[in-house]
């Protein structure tokens, strides 16, 4: 049911493009952070979401932003969000970005735009669909793992009857793994959170080679943690947040303003069955994981 409700509105606001084919161009400039896949994957996923729906929109793609003209501008990362704020002067909506990164950004960045220019879907999940995913997924693992960074400006999530949450504040480099085995030896699962300090490129396979090695199933943020040995992961991919973007870009040529900052609307599910087999865990496929949280609904965040 809650699929279903999603990609109605989806669909439907992807829809109201069509009504623009007549109307004034709309001029959408794109940064990407990088030419890396999930970028490009954004890119293309993007371009056929407007060219199906026949809308006068023309997209520029940017790396810098200087002398292009745009109404709307679309930024995909983290990187690309910073250029985009110092270079356009058009609002501009930030997509594939953390939560706590892009508030970080709008604390550190003078205040040259007006109220509203800027907004984001971000890349990390709302804390409720999460559990949700969690306790889908693994009902008997009811102690929920959490590291995070003391610069990390999250807020610790209300959780359901029977689950506990067991987060600890990694002060330093230096402590991360003596921190990491603390929380493991108490833990039922480690859930990973969108944090650079913490689960940089450099740590990341030590991380989880130390939860295997514990027997503590480790959940992911993206296929490339289930692919490294991730139990499982819930996350978007950058083609459900390309269509999401083109229907904000439809409520964007109506209204001329941006929405508020929104998680993704449409999720997946990856799960690696060798983890769990080496693990003695019983994990349910894919789409019964999700028929369960549709059942459960989602908590209020």
């Amino acid at each position: 049911m809650l699929r279903q409700l999603t990609m109605m509105l989806l669909t439907g606001a992807i829809a109201l493009l069509a009504t623009l084919a007549q109307a004034e161009t709309l001029h959408v400039s794109l940064v990407l952070s990088d030419s890396t896949p999930p970028y490009q994957q954004f890119s293309i996923a993007l371009n056929k979401a407007l060219a199906s729906s026949n809308a006068n929109v023309t997209v520029t793609e940017s790396s810098e932003g200087r002398g292009a003209k745009a109404d709307l501008v679309i930024a995909v990362g983290m990187k690309a969000t910073e250029i985009a704020t110092a270079n356009f002067k058009a609002p501009v909506l930030s997509v594939m970005v953390p939560k706590a990164g892009y508030e970080a950004l709008l604390g550190r960045r003078s205040p040259q735009k007006p109220p509203n220019a800027i907004s984001a879907i971000y890349l990390d999940q709302p804390w409720s669909r999460q559990l949700n995913f969690i306790k889908a997924a693994l009902p008997k693992h009811s102690i929920v793992g959490l590291l995070y960074s003391p610069n990390a400006s999250i807020v610790l999530p209300r959780l359901p009857p029977g689950m506990s949450l067991n987060a600890k504040s990694v002060r330093s480099a230096e402590t991360l793994f003596a921190t990491l085995e603390h929380i493991l030896e108490s833990s039922d699962v480690l859930l990973v959170v969108p944090d650079n300090e913490i689960y940089s490129s450099s740590n990341v396979r030590n991380i989880l080679l130390t939860s295997y090695r514990q027997k503590v199933p480790l959940i992911g943020i993206s296929q490339a943690y289930v692919n490294a040995g991730a139990l499982c992961a819930i996350f978007s991919t950058p083609e459900q947040l390309a269509w999401q973007v083109a229907a904000e870009i439809a409520s964007f040529a109506r209204s001329g303003r941006l929405s508020e900052p929104q998680y993704p609307a449409s999720f997946s599910i990856g799960i690696n069955q060798q983890v769990a087999n080496s693990l003695g865990v019983e994990l349910a496929p894919p789409e019964v994981i999700r028929q369960r949280m549709d059942r459960e609904g989602e908590m209020e965040q």
